[in-house]
């Protein structure tokens, strides 16, 4: 590998000043320039980036720490992170931590077992001198291990967090279930079946606040018997539509794809069919959706809008565009609604 003083011997000239030539520096003449940069083509020479890093304590190198890259919703907001980030010449190293893979659901609220697999990952990113970090999480949830005192800049992806000082980009769950349930009032329905996830899960909380929402403004009483919570499983779904078939609904929102694949196994066991007999509608647009017969009526996640915003956020920190000017009293947080696709489990009662 031909290195910086190897082209500078070849030019008869300082290592210097084949550097400053590379940064456009270079106080020397045209000829000598030319000389240099043909030489470099010739050789193939590669400045090393992460050494110049180094030197300037700036490698241009961010770190992506994932709950889980396995969860449907990672691998998008991962793409636009790097897409984003390469534009402006940034390296991106992702960590991914496999929360899910390792303990399922289970560890929400095992702060040893969480930062048993966190910390060797957050002393690995401050030795290698990582300019930033942005960290992904699987599920939306309030982040407490990052705040004014961490060591680097840090932006929250599909997370919240505590402190001012650390902006979070999330889907606008209120106001896209808020545009579901509208439209589904709008059909013609009344007596609409909420599938939520777990109970304490932000999405949950959020997508039923919408849901209240749409029923108050419609001048629809909110009924808590047409509420069921499950696991965000098909199986939830499934007997969620149990449940809620018991009490008279003529449409079911279930607050995830999966879950609505559970309802409509259901149906298919009631001989009942999605959008004639009863109307479904899901949420996140997973690509199953689109295979449900009939099509599923649902909203699109805005991933990778998510992605680009939480790189464009940390990037406007490293070259210091946002300053302390934004910062308040309370956390930023920039809430991206979900686009519906409207197919064909809907219809008019």
């Amino acid at each position: 590998m031909v290195t910086l003083k190897e082209v500078a011997e070849r030019c008869n000239v300082s290592a210097t000043t084949v550097s400053n030539v590379i940064n456009g520096k270079a106080k020397t003449s045209e000829e000598t320039k030319n000389r240099i940069m043909q030489v470099i083509k010739e050789t193939g020479y590669k400045p090393n980036t992460i050494a110049q890093g180094l030197r300037v304590k700036k490698t241009r190198t961010i770190a992506v720490i994932a709950e889980d890259i396995a969860q449907f919703t990672s691998p998008p907001m991962i793409e636009s992170i790097m897409e984003t980030c390469e534009k402006k010449g940034y390296r991106v190293v992702v960590h991914n931590l496999r929360l899910y893979d390792r303990w399922s659901d289970t560890w929400y609220g095992q702060e040893d077992e969480y930062h048993s697999v966190l910390d060797p990952v957050i002393k690995d990113i401050l030795s290698a001198q990582i300019d930033g970090v942005i960290y992904l999480a699987g599920h939306a949830r309030i982040i407490k291990t990052f705040n004014a005192g961490f060591n680097l800049p840090i932006v929250m992806c599909y997370a919240y967090s505590e402190s001012p000082h650390i902006p979070s980009v999330v889907i606008d769950d209120e106001k896209s279930s808020y545009e579901m349930v509208s439209y589904l009032i709008k059909m013609g329905h009344e007596r609409i079946g909420f599938i939520g996830g777990r109970m304490d899960n932000i999405h949950t909380a959020q997508r039923l606040m919408g849901y209240q929402k749409a029923m108050y403004e419609n001048g629809l009483l909110f009924d808590p018997k047409l509420v069921y919570y499950g696991d965000w499983s098909r199986k939830a779904g499934h007997e969620g539509a149990k449940a809620l078939l018991e009490r008279n609904v003529t449409a079911i929102f279930g607050i995830s794809d999966r879950m609505t694949g559970g309802v409509y196994d259901y149906l298919e066991e009631k001989e009942l069919i999605v959008g004639k007999d009863i109307s479904v509608a899901g949420f996140d647009n997973e690509s199953i959706a689109e295979f449900f017969r009939p099509k599923l009526t649902t909203t699109e996640l805005p991933l990778r809008e998510i992605g680009a915003k939480s790189a464009e956020l940390l990037l406007d920190k490293l070259e210091g565009a946002n300053g302390d000017s934004q910062i308040g009293d309370e956390p930023k947080v920039y809430k991206y609604p979900c686009k519906m696709i409207i197919r064909r489990s809907v219809s008019e009662k």
